[in-house]
This record gives C-alpha cells, structure tokens and sequence, in this order.
C-alpha cells in the first residue's frame, strides 16, 4: 500500500478510473456480477434504443426502482474521498463508466461520464431537455415521462445499446488519461469497450496505472500496484492525505 500512496504523492496528473465496483459499497447492484441486476431482468432489451423508440414503457417499468432510485443511495467511501482528493488537487479527474450520479453527489467537480447519467432527459420528438427531479415521480409510478409540448417519450442521457458514446466525453476521457502520469482503476473489470480501452492511453502515454478491483483484469500484469479491496485502500489513502489545518 505504500507504495501506492507514494506514486500518488509523487503523481503530477494524477486521474480516478471508476467502475460498478465502488458503487456496490452504496447499494447498487451491478449489471454482471453474481448477483446482478441481469439475473433479474433482460438489460439488453430494457435498455436498448431501437426497444425504446418503439416503447418507451419497458424502460420506465423496469427502471423505476433502478434508475429512478438512485438519489436515494449515499455516496461510498471511494466516491467522497475521490471528491476530497480533488478538492486537495491530488486529483484531477474522475472518468468513470457508472450511471448513477455518485461521484457528482459526493461533490467531484470534475467528472467524465463515459456512459452518461439521468441527471438530463432529453424528449425524442422536440429535443427539449428536464432533469432528474423533473421526471422522478412519473418514472417511479412506472409511467413514461412525456413532453408538455409535444406530447415526446423524455430518454435518459445514459447510453443505451445500439447508441455511440458521446465523443466529447470520450475525447475529454483519453485526452485526461494521455496526460495522467498515474491512473486509478478502481472497482472496474476492464472488459466493457471502448470505455475499458482508456487506461490503456495512459500506459501507451508512458503513465503507469494502479488497479483495484474485486476480481482479475486484462491489464493486471501492466499495473505498477494491484490490490482487492476498495475499503482497505481508501481507508490508508484517506490516512496518508489528511486535510490540511483550516481546509
């Protein structure tokens, strides 16, 4: 672990890699895990866009206690201390391939959200775009929010199957790992393209990159530091990075 904490002392572009891995310490459930929301509901077909254009309710029936849930759950230990660690200017960035707002709500600034969010829902017929709060109770009754103006299905900004990533966020995400001397990789498998492809920008740019993850990775032998435990790590960062008298 000391080695770690010393790379990141010693990092002068230091970024976070998140995946759903720091988001089960909140209670959320991942898509392919054991015990995942997959074993339960058919995700390809509830949130695939072709499925959605021609019926938005299978989304909303299935996503009101999923999505539309989510500001119910705290952010975990990694997500507040991710937060802390920036406003300390340890680090720079949060890329992460999560949907549920977390990293914003532990009140990380700087967040690249390779998948997207709810935090905006755009109506498919005009364009006109609400928030979260705007949409919550409707989806939660397990009813499609529609548009007071033209009558349109609201669509979450999350990445649906069958839809291209956004290419700002992805540019904004390999342009940060290009730069980064260190990445942390924490809570990810590594295995969902292209996401999983921007850690290896940072190590193609001559940076190293530290993986913590529940479970064995593509990038495991190139990693300069690999450890199991989110909570053991962050409980010993949180230790080595204390806040400084008066912040």
């Amino acid at each position: 672990m000391q080695d770690l904490i010393r790379s990141m002392q010693d990092s002068r572009h230091l970024t976070v890699f998140t995946g759903a891995g720091v988001s089960t310490l909140s209670g959320i459930r991942d898509f392919r895990g054991p015990d995942g929301i997959g074993r339960e509901m058919d995700a390809e077909s509830i949130f695939d866009i072709d499925e959605f254009r021609a019926d938005p309710s299978l989304y909303d029936r299935h996503a009101a206690e999923f999505i539309y849930a989510l500001d119910e759950r705290e952010p975990s230990l990694v997500h507040t201390e991710c937060a802390r660690l920036e406003a300390l200017g340890v680090v720079k960035a949060v890329i992460t391939q999560n949907i549920d707002m977390l990293h914003h709500r532990a009140g990380s600034r700087r967040v690249i959200e390779l998948h997207g969010s709810p935090r905006r829902h755009r109506c498919l017929g005009c364009g006109a775009t609400t928030d979260f709060a705007g949409v919550r109770e409707t989806a939660r009754r397990g009813e499609v929010p529609r548009c007071r103006d033209c009558g349109g299905a609201f669509k979450p900004d999350i990445t649906f199957y069958g839809e291209m990533l956004d290419p700002a966020s992805l540019d904004a995400a390999a342009a940060e790992a290009e730069r980064s001397d260190l990445m942390l990789v924490l809570g990810s498998t590594l295995v969902v393209q292209p996401a999983a492809s921007i850690p290896l920008l940072t190590l193609r740019a001559g940076g190293r990159v530290a993986i913590v993850n529940d479970g064995a990775t593509p990038l495991d032998g190139m990693a300069c530091f690999r450890h199991d435990d989110l909570r053991t790590c962050f409980a010993a960062i949180a230790a080595a990075f204390p806040d400084p008298a008066g912040f």
